[in-house]
This record gives structure tokens, C-alpha cells and sequence, in this order.
């Protein structure tokens, strides 16, 4: 599969330096995953609509991506970190996650998303 929100890079740089590396099929897949869970939170598919979207909304939806497949990269293994750092990574993708999430959600974002 191919990713169309965010690439390896930008999950890399989200979850920390000291993070374990992954393949890049398993950032793939992850990434594939993160799409995925917004698609139905927003209820639209807007992998089918990205190309159409703005810049502005379409590193919205990169922010959003990347932090959620950062925070799977984080918890699959936290041997790397520095006391507390994995848990501050955590909470950083996890809040810019719910905030992107909640601009897309806004009605003026969500019907230029579906195309209204």
C-alpha cells in the first residue's frame, strides 16, 4: 500500500530520536492505520478527496497522521527513551492528534472536506 497524508519522515521526527526504527512497510502500515482511524472519525473519506484539498487542511491532515502513527511507533517499544521522555512524546502526538481532529471536525473544515 501507499500513504497519502504524511511519509516515514514525519512519523520519525514525531516520535523522538530515541525511537526504535521501524521497516519502512511497518511505517507504511501504521501510516495506513492512522488514515484509516480518521476517515471514520470524520465519516469521509478523505484519502479519496485529498488531492482537491487545500495546503492548509492537507498539513492537517499530516499533523493528524503522523502523530497517530507516531504514538503506535512510541508504544510498541519505549527501551530507547530517557526516564519520562516516552511519556511526554505521548502526550505531545496524542494532543496534537485530538486537536487536529477537532479542526476537522469544525463544520466549515467538514463540508469543504465532503465537498459542500
Amino acid at each position: 500500500m501507499t500513504t497519502t497524508f504524511c511519509d516515514s519522515g514525519a512519523v520519525v521526527l514525531k516520535a523522538g530520536k530515541n525511537a526504535v526504527q521501524l521497516s519502512e512497510a511497518q511505517y507504511t502500515q501504521l501510516i495506513n492505520q492512522a488514515e484509516s482511524a480518521i476517515n471514520n472519525q470524520l465519516r469521509v473519506d478523505v484519502v479519496a478527496g485529498y488531492a482537491g484539498y487545500s495546503d492548509a487542511n492537507k498539513k492537517i491532515l499530516e499533523d493528524a497522521a503522523s502523530s497517530h502513527a507516531a504514538l503506535a511507533v512510541i508504544t510498541y517499544d519505549q527501551t530507547g527513551y530517557f526516564l519520562g521522555e516516552a511519556t511526554n512524546l505521548l502526550n505531545f502526538n496524542y494532543t496534537r492528534y485530538t486537536d487536529a481532529i477537532k479542526i476537522l471536525k469544525e463544520k466549515y473544515t467538514s463540508d469543504f472536506l465532503e465537498g459542500n
